[in-house]
């Protein structure tokens, strides 16, 4: 085999040990596939290509625990080919649920769950024309978190003061910072920071009390336009019995395509504004109009605060104020200039009002941030970003993405994915 060593008898020992308790050990190697890799060795090596950083890794854990050697090249066409049929799957199942013919895929639906939908970007590149990145190009991938959830409801509001994650002033700079990385080129104005503590993830972030916990974890990503992501989304909730559950928050930013989206296909959905992306507008723009005068952290306390109580409109008010006296922003200022601060401010709050009843959310046991989205795009970027990394636009990216999604969602569905295509030996045939 050009580029790769074939697994034959005399490259390799006749079973593949287990890794990082994924597989099970010493499962025969039964040479069934074209290629001579058996299912059970395809699979490892897949899933080692989507849960490690790069093909070379890899490439270098298969050396290690398997004395296995292959070529990065050729891990990447096996892992896309496996991508590639992951996402034929995935359409079919959209298909289904347009159709009106997919049925839930668990016996008993879960009672409360969340979706929460975000994006990232990964450097993508024109196949086909020789050595070297062509055409590179920076593109957006959807990527959508759906999970159930083990939560109570209360009589009352189980946290009406903001948590101490929210009010240490290290640790929300550092936030903020962080989360404006990943929707904003610029970097918000912040304080000097020399704290030592690690920077904050925003998983960490919904910690009050009676906080919803989360059980399964399933996800969805792809490089398509938010109009064919939203049946993807929907067909993946069916399949999961999220329609049937008594309890269902849709928690998003202020992406137009996120609401669309919650809408047309979970309308009965709790629409719930994140309330990181509100903590960032406030901290931005308390400083914008504070920090002269050193009253930057105390008005963006006062105006968490007031958000976090469900007071709103009050913030919105004092907003309009500070834009009277500082005039409307110019088209043409910089994104720091503290009237585009508190002119983009004023816009996110009042567009999301309606999104933010955060103590009515709390009683019911909802969640009220996106970090679990957050954290899962954390995830992605970790295998797709890099310096120097380039997907083949457009199936290469898809390919790539539908593997990672495989191992990151918590149904073992890579496993069943080969348990199920051609040339199993233990493949399950549809009875006659």
């Amino acid at each position: 085999m050009s580029g790769a060593a074939r697994c034959t008898s005399a490259s390799r020992p006749a079973t593949v040990p287990a890794v990082a308790g994924t597989f099970s050990p010493q499962r025969p190697l039964l040479r069934l596939d074209d290629r001579r890799y058996s299912p059970a060795l395809w699979q490892q090596i897949v899933e080692l290509a989507a849960r490690l950083k790069s093909a070379q890794q890899a490439q270098i854990a298969l050396r290690v625990l398997d004395h296995l050697k292959i070529s990065t090249r050729h891990i990447g066409t096996l892992t896309k080919e496996i991508g590639l049929e992951l996402a034929q799957a995935r359409d079919e199942k959209v298909g289904k649920h347009r159709r009106r013919q997919l049925q839930p895929q668990v016996q008993n639906p879960p009672e409360v769950v969340a979706l929460e939908v975000d994006g990232g970007r990964l450097e993508t590149r024109q196949p086909g024309c020789g050595p070297g990145v062509h055409q590179e190009q920076n593109k957006e991938d959807k990527i959508a978190c759906l999970v159930s959830l083990s939560s109570q409801q209360h009589a009352q509001d189980p946290q009406p003061e903001p948590p101490p994650s929210f009010v240490d002033p290290p640790r929300v700079a550092r936030l903020v910072q962080q989360m404006q990385q990943q929707t904003a080129p610029q970097a918000p104005p912040t304080e000097p920071v020399e704290s030592p503590q690690a920077e904050p993830s925003p998983a960490a972030q919904e910690d009050w009390p009676g906080a919803p916990k989360r059980l399964v974890r399933t996800c969805v990503a792809s490089m398509v336009n938010s109009r064919a992501f939203g049946p993807m989304v929907a067909a993946e909730a069916q399949s999961r019995g999220f329609y049937q559950a008594k309890r269902g928050a849709f928690v998003g930013d202020g992406q137009k395509y996120n609401w669309t989206i919650q809408r047309a296909y979970f309308p009965h959905f709790e629409a719930i504004a994140d309330l990181l992306h509100v903590l960032c507008y406030l901290y931005q723009a308390a400083w914008a109009v504070g920090a002269a005068s050193g009253q930057g952290w105390s008005l963006y306390v006062q105006w968490l605060r007031a958000c976090w109580q469900g007071r709103v409109a009050e913030v919105i008010k004092q907003l309009r104020w500070w834009q009277e006296q500082l005039g409307p922003p110019q088209v043409d200022q910089e994104g720091a200039d503290p009237r585009q601060q508190v002119s983009a401010t004023l816009v996110y709050l009042s567009n999301n009002q309606g999104k933010m009843d955060y103590p009515r959310y709390r009683r019911e046991g909802l969640p009220i941030t996106s970090s679990l989205v957050e954290s899962l795009v954390g995830e992605f970027n970790d295998r797709v970003k890099a310096k120097n990394k380039y997907w083949n636009r457009p199936e290469g990216a898809e390919a790539i993405l539908q593997v990672r999604a495989a191992v990151l969602s918590e149904d073992e569905r890579l496993a069943r994915h080969f348990a199920d295509r051609p040339g199993n030996p233990f493949r399950r045939r549809a009875s006659k």
